[in-house]
């Protein structure tokens, strides 16, 4: 395995994290760490890293001891002033915000910055590979130790909204492993012990909860539609739905407080 040049630099096993960064450098680099340890390449076009297990064969070894990792289970390719990441495994790679990579798709960009991959191993063990990305130059992110915090984009609900998709969300306001939606008829049921002068049938909380995911997918919010999720539908517009309420904290969980009746 021959891809090195003067600027390489191997990361040893002890080395800190990356996401508490890199040091500067005079031109654009790929960091890369596992916990056997990783590299550090210059950006020239065509260069790549491979990882996987198979340490006499990749330059970054991930699940040495873990044969649920492919033993070249990724590449990280230079193209056209962008590294890219691409799937060569027999397993999926988990990226950031759930997004999963498979082997027959194409390579996905990385940013600048820090991204962590995840390699699924047996008995549910995830092995961590962390890249770092600085730009042209050297330049790192610019820190922003003392900008105010950016809010998140918070959602306007009706008292009665708030009450239906609360009741329908339940399950992932409480934690609960693996979360699905209720149904209309047991978010119905709950509703009308909760408020039985207010008439809720299993139309009129599907209304209502269509209206509302018709809402967001006009202000931009994806996986809200029939034709973006596909068929069979299943729970997936709901899920869609309340996971978006839940990361821009339009629903949080004190707002279980409205199932005491």
């Amino acid at each position: 395995m021959e891809d090195n040049s003067a600027d390489d630099k191997v990361l040893e096993a002890t080395h800190r994290s990356l996401a508490h960064g890199v040091p500067p450098s005079d031109s654009s680099r790929l960091f890369a760490l596992a916990t056997a340890g990783g590299i550090a390449i210059g950006a020239k076009e065509g260069r790549t890293v491979l990882f996987g297990r198979n340490r006499p064969e990749v330059h970054v070894c991930v699940g040495e001891d873990d044969r649920r990792v492919s033993r070249q289970h990724g590449a990280l390719t230079h193209q056209s002033g962008q590294w890219w990441l691409r799937n060569t495994g027999r397993l999926p790679i988990r990226l950031p915000e759930s997004r999963w990579l498979f082997g027959a798709e194409e390579p996905v960009p990385l940013v600048e910055g820090y991204t962590p991959l995840f390699l699924r191993g047996t008995r549910g063990r995830e092995h961590l590979l962390e890249l770092y990305v600085t730009g042209p130059g050297g330049q790192r992110p610019t820190s922003r130790h003392r900008d105010l915090t950016q809010p998140p984009r918070t959602w306007r609900l009706t008292e009665d909204e708030r009450l239906v998709l609360t009741v329908l969300g339940q399950r992932y306001l409480l934690h609960e492993a693996r979360p699905q939606p209720l149904t209309w008829r047991q978010t119905a049921e709950q509703l009308t012990d909760l408020r039985p002068e207010a008439g809720w049938t299993t139309k009129r909380v599907e209304h209502l909860v269509v209206a509302v995911r018709n809402r967001l997918s006009r202000d931009g919010v994806p996986g809200l539609t029939r034709d973006e999720v596909g068929e069979p539908v299943g729970n997936a517009l709901n899920d869609n739905l309340i996971t978006e309420l839940l990361l821009s904290t339009t629903l949080v969980p004190p707002d279980l407080s409205l199932l005491e009746g």
